[in-house]
């Protein structure tokens, strides 16, 4: 279950990378998508660090 964790933490990570590029890409023709792209990264981000305190906090509960 934890293998699953960690894998998810990166992946939210590789979503916000995707999201990053796409809102770069797209900054100077549509700056309001862009500005919905850096949301959902800053989300992707946030998403990342939630989800490791968590894992961390759960798995030293068990030792």
């Amino acid at each position: 279950m934890m293998k699953f964790s960690r894998f998810f933490e990166f992946a939210y990570l590789a979503v916000a990378a995707f999201f990053l590029y796409e809102a770069i890409r797209l900054w100077k023709t549509e700056p309001g998508q862009a500005y919905l792209f850096l949301f959902f990264v800053v989300i992707g981000v946030f998403m990342f660090f939630f989800r490791r305190h968590f894992r961390h906090k759960y798995g030293n509960r068990k030792k």
